[in-house]
């Protein structure tokens, strides 16, 4: 019988935390569904782990590769996937038992493109649900998707500003649930991380967006993401990363003169590009990072230098932010390096303590 759901999930040594995820899939509410498992090169216990899972239960589909990263991972589960809607979910996370189910119904009944639910994140010691202050269900047509959904994941305009941490809560592909059909007939792939260096599911939600004729938010939190993985990518130092997301902002940039979108758009880029600020800083001064604290320092000046970063900091109003961000945007926008990077650390021990 062809699956309803495909659930795409990209693998790469995690072998402490796969059988919680493994588990949780096999034990949805809905049963008709496969599991495509990309084993994309581990060197740890996690392919023989999903070769035990697959013996038991036929649902599961191994594909093996060598490692060439999450989003060709993600990219050849696409190209295998049999089902009438497609999800994803990392190997690191897991979900609550009726999550497909509820969103496959809304899915079904209303042909909705794409259905999306909130997530709490997973700190091990305690956890925090991901808010959005919309109503529990949010239903969204046709230009509405772009105008609500779509411009949102280019960035965010007037007080959306105000919650830096909001910037890509929208983008996750894993928070989703997608009609095979549309992604399949736009050809919709992801972009490698080793050009852009993150952002890969914005800019998938982006262009699925753009493509999509209906979106539902279910207001749910349905979706477990751990964010104590130490080994994750996202938790690493990347020295790349500015020149990547030059290369990201490239992307958008020729996205949005391709398909003549407005101005609004232009201007939630900027924004985008002046939020992510933050990031690319907490990248500098991340612990892996083993350089000086006064090359640290350059460092941050050299990105507040940017032309594209000072241009659009130049451009970015501060009215709707809180006292502590606009203090943050004021040194960026001045480029006073040692004031940022004061800043910064003062971010890192809150987001490790209060989180």
């Amino acid at each position: 019988m062809k699956p309803k759901i495909s659930i795409i999930v990209p693998i790469y040594n995690v072998e402490n935390y796969l059988s919680r995820c493994l588990d949780s899939l096999l034990s949805q509410d809905f049963k008709n569904f496969e599991i495509i498992a990309i084993n994309d090169g581990s060197t740890d216990n996690s392919l023989n782990i999903l070769q035990e899972y697959a013996e038991s239960d036929n649902r599961i589909f191994i594909i093996d590769i060598e490692n060439n990263g999450v989003s060709a991972a993600r990219n050849d589960g696409l190209s295998h996937a049999k089902g009438e809607y497609i999800g994803f979910v990392d190997p690191d996370d897991w979900i609550e038992p009726q999550m497909y189910k509820d969103m496959l119904k809304i899915a079904e009944d209303d042909f909705i493109d794409i259905v999306m639910c909130s997530y709490i994140r997973e700190f091990g010691t305690h956890s925090k649900e991901k808010t959005f202050a919309l109503p529990e269900r949010s239903t969204y047509y046709n230009d509405d998707v772009h105008k609500n959904i779509m411009r949102r994941l280019v960035g965010p305009i007037n007080e959306e500003v105000a919650n830096p941490e909001l910037l890509d809560a929208w983008g996750t592909v894993w928070s989703k649930l997608y009609r095979a059909e549309f992604i399949k007939n736009n050809n919709l792939q992801f972009v490698d991380l080793r050009e852009i260096g993150s952002n890969e599911d914005t800019l998938f939600n982006i262009h699925a967006c753009y493509y999509a004729k209906s979106f539902v938010l279910l207001n749910k939190p349905y979706y477990h993401y751990w964010r104590a993985n130490n080994t994750s990518i996202t938790s690493k130092h990347n020295p790349k990363l500015v020149s990547q997301f030059g290369k990201l902002y490239t992307r958008m940039e020729n996205f949005l003169n391709e398909k003549k979108l407005g101005e609004e758009y232009k201007i939630a880029l900027s924004n985008r590009i002046s939020l992510n600020t933050l990031g690319l800083g907490l990248n500098t001064i991340s612990r892996g990072n083993n350089h000086s604290v006064i090359k640290q320092v350059k460092d941050i000046k050299v990105l507040l230098n940017n032309n594209r970063i000072k241009r659009s900091l130049e451009q970015f109003d501060l009215k709707h932010c809180s006292m502590i961000w606009k203090t943050f945007f004021f040194f960026a926008k001045k480029r006073l390096a040692f004031g940022l990077y004061m800043m910064l650390m003062s971010i890192e021990v809150l987001r490790k303590t209060v989180r």
